[in-house]
This record gives structure tokens, sequence and C-alpha cells, in this order.
């Protein structure tokens, strides 16, 4: 069963008001691709991004993410795959409380240049529960099979 929540959006100062919305783009997609809505003065030519170099791409939206929630950023895997273009801090939180334009950090991981142009599909928007900790502190942790082994202590890096 299907289950929705409301997220309210507005559009940012100099945002093409003509492009979607985020959208699913199947029925089972969890994530809504989100766009690349370029400042005037970059529409006709893009964001052109160099092998190594990371640019912050404006969706032309603001976001109120419901209470208990928030928006996790996250790769495009065809973007991924084909061009070596990531998101840094992925998956990167949009926090409920945040009202400012919807950017995305994209990064160029790539072996050739990158022009992400106006109307792309950048990235997806995930919308997850939010469960917030009660840190306490103890004098000792209590034991586990695993104890204090770190990085690649379960069974090896592969």
């Amino acid at each position: 069963m299907e289950s929705r929540i409301g997220v309210r959006l507005c559009w940012a100062e100099g945002a093409d008001r003509s492009l979607p919305l985020p959208a699913y783009q199947t029925a089972g997609a969890a994530g809504a691709d989100l766009l690349a809505n370029l400042q005037p003065q970059d529409r006709e030519n893009g964001i052109a991004l160099a092998p190594g170099a990371r640019a912050l791409v404006p969706t032309g939206l603001r976001i109120a993410v419901p209470e208990g929630h928030e928006l996790q950023l996250r790769p495009r895997s065809g973007l991924a795959l084909k061009h070596g273009i990531t998101l840094p801090n992925s998956p990167g939180t949009i926090d409920s409380d945040y009202r400012g334009p919807l950017g995305v950090i994209v990064l160029n991981a790539g072996q050739e240049a990158f022009t992400v142009t106006h109307g792309m599909r950048i990235a997806q928007g995930v919308l997850a529960p939010v469960v917030r900790a009660a840190f306490e502190m103890v004098g000792d942790l209590d034991e586990t099979t695993r104890g204090a082994g770190g990085f690649g202590s379960t069974g090896g890096l592969a």
C-alpha cells in the first residue's frame, strides 16, 4: 500500500518556473528526480565541471520538509556510471527546519569534463523519517563478538 506525505515547495528567486517539479519516474521509485534549474546567466552554457571539480547546482526550489523527516539527496546511478558524476556528501540531508534554496553539490569524479545543463536530472531526493538519539554517557559498553574490530574485521575488504 502506497503512502504519501505532503511536501510543500515554492520557487526560489530567479527560478525557471516552466521546469517540472521533482517527480518519481516509476511506480516503484524511492527517489524523486531533482532538476538543475540554473540561474539565467548559466542557462545557455550550463555549468562546466572539469574532472575533480565540484559545484553547487541550484534546483530553483525552496522546500518545507515535514517535521520528523529529512530529504536525503542522492546521486543518480546513470550519471555516476556513465560520467562519474556523484554527490560528495551523499546522502546530503535537508533538515525539516531549513527554508533556503535547495542546491545540490555535484562532483565530477570522472575522467572527462562534464556540463550540467538547464533542466537536467541531477540528483534524487528521498524523504525519510528521522529518529533522534538520546545520548547517554556510561562507564563502559556491552561486549559483542566483533568488539573493537574495525574496517574489514567482519570478513575482509571484498
